[in-house]
């Protein structure tokens, strides 16, 4: 009964088994190899259009890389207060970009407000040299809430995003989990909305170790190959990222894993919704779950067996926590069975 984290979860067979089938030989070093091409040609298919695509090994290294690469003297960027770029990376996103600052922005559920997003922009008029300038706004899809933007949110957020030039990056470490919750394309969820720059994860969907750097606007990219190799994410076996990406695209897999850790994630959200004992702090229709339940019960429930991370309450949400409760956040992976979440759910009684 492990729910602590999708990164927790190893390698899809299919993923494993490609990394084997290129394990031997010789191919040419940094990227220049005919399966990185490959790769690079079904992302190409992917999103519907040209892109430029840079792997590198962690999606933490994909969105500091991002706003590197968009960056500015002085530059702001605007991203959810909970959001993993500004709550989870140890200011790597600000390192990476030479000490550009990110920006709360409110909004429940994980999702920026698009009136406090406008609110947090005006703080920053063009010109006035100190305060600096506002270079970039960055959503979370799936967020850290489990929940997803839906089309009309993003297009809001990018209407606002074109209304003030900047341009707009998408972290998508569950973009499979929001995609497939959304039933959309690819382009659908992004280019089509107005989305410049993708941080598109694998490593939590199913692959050992792989994370794309994906420009749908290109003139964005041009020193994104300088920033990487800067970066230290320039790989010089990349044909082994490349294969996780090759098995990870191939057949679909990639949206068959997605869409088994969403209804894993479903089942588990029923059974909590059926319980006397707890009670779901919001509907999540990727692969996280935010129950409520009593310390008591969690240390039950830990003392059981069931591996999860007790959770600091979002801002917004914080007055749903009551005196001697706690929440709990759940995820579920490619690599969650049914037994898994039916056992969870019967010890909570």
């Amino acid at each position: 009964m492990i729910f602590t984290s999708d990164n927790w979860a190893g390698a899809h067979p299919a993923v494993a088994a490609s990394l084997t089938a290129h394990s031997s030989g010789f191919a040419p070093a940094y990227g220049a190899s005919d399966l990185d091409r490959k790769v690079e040609k079904t992302f190409n298919e992917v999103f519907g259009q040209e892109v430029a695509v840079f792997f590198v090994g962690t999606g933490t290294a994909a969105n500091s890389l991002a706003l590197s690469a968009i960056n500015l003297p002085g530059g702001v960027s605007f991203c959810h207060r909970e959001a993993h770029v500004i709550a989870d990376e140890c200011g790597a996103p600000e390192f990476f970009s030479h000490g550009s600052r990110l920006v709360p922005v409110d909004g429940p559920e994980g999702k920026m407000d698009p009136a406090a997003l406008e609110a947090e922009i005006a703080r920053f008029p063009a010109g006035f040299v100190h305060a600096g300038q506002p270079m970039a706004i960055t959503l979370t899809q799936a967020t850290e809430a489990g929940t997803v933007y839906t089309p009309d949110e993003i297009r809001a957020i990018s209407r606002i995003a074109k209304a003030h030039g900047l341009p707009l990056h998408m972290d998508g470490a569950r973009f499979a989990n929001a995609l497939v919750a959304l039933d959309l394309t690819p382009a659908q969820m992004t280019s089509e909305l107005g989305v410049d720059i993708v941080s598109f994860g694998g490593t939590k969907n199913g692959c050992w170790c792989a994370e794309a750097l994906v420009f749908l606007n290109t003139d964005m990219a041009r020193q994104a190959p300088f920033i990487r190799k800067r970066a230290a994410h320039l790989f010089s076996k990349s044909r082994f990222i490349a294969a996780q990406f090759d098995a990870y695209f191939e057949n679909g897999l990639w949206l068959e894993t997605a869409r088994h850790a969403n209804a894993m994630s479903a089942r588990l959200q029923a059974g909590i919704g059926n319980s006397d004992n707890a009670r779901l702090a919001w509907q999540s229709p990727a692969n996280e779950t935010f129950p409520i339940v009593s310390k008591a019960l969690a240390a039950d429930l830990a003392k059981k067996g069931a591996m999860f991370y007790e959770w600091s309450a979002p801002r917004s949400a914080a007055h749903l926590v009551g005196p001697g409760e706690t929440m709990l956040r759940l995820v579920t992976s490619f690599a969650t069975t049914q037994d898994h979440v039916d056992q969870f759910v019967d010890l909570l009684g």
